[in-house]
C-alpha cells in the first residue's frame, strides 16, 4: 500500500460552536487528501483514465482538533475489486499521533461518458497498490 500524507493546521474557520473541528471541514480533509494523492500517482501518466465517484464514507470521529492543532492526515488504498476500491484516511495530531478521525471510503470507477461502473483496469490497481 502506498500512504500519502498532509499536513494542515488547523484554523478559526475549521471551528464549530463546540469549539472543535466541524464535521463538514474533517469530510472536506477527507475528499482532499484522496485528490491530492490520486494526482500525485498519476502526474507523469496522460489523462486516459475514467472517473471516481464515492459510494459511501464511514466516519469514525475519536478526539477533538482545536485551533493551533497541527494535523497529519494520511491515505492509502486497502483494496480494490471489479469497479469498487477501499480508501483509507486517517487524521491525527502531528506531535503526540493521537488519532482524531478514521474514515473508510468506497470509491466507485465509473465510465466517463456513460457514467456507469467500469472495471478498474491493471495499471490503475498497480499504481494504488
Amino acid at each position: 500500500m502506498k500512504a500519502f500524507s498532509l499536513e494542515r493546521t488547523v484554523v478559526a474557520d475549521d471551528i464549530d460552536d463546540l469549539d472543535h473541528v466541524n464535521n463538514i471541514k474533517y469530510l472536506y480533509w477527507i475528499q482532499d487528501v484522496a485528490k491530492s494523492h490520486w494526482e500525485e500517482l498519476t502526474k507523469k501518466l496522460m489523462n486516459d483514465f475514467h472517473l471516481w465517484i464515492v459510494r459511501s464514507h464511514q466516519i469514525e470521529y475519536k478526539r477533538p482538533a482545536r485551533v493551533g492543532d497541527k494535523i497529519m492526515i494520511t491515505t492509502y488504498v486497502n483494496r480494490s475489486k471489479g469497479f469498487l476500491s477501499e480508501r483509507i484516511v486517517e487524521i491525527f495530531i502531528k506531535k503526540n499521533k493521537q488519532l482524531l478521525v478514521r474514515c473508510k471510503t468506497q470509491w466507485c470507477y465509473i465510465n466517463r461518458d456513460t457514467q456507469n461502473p467500469e472495471p478498474i483496469p491493471e495499471y490503475i490497481l498497480n499504481l494504488l497498490m
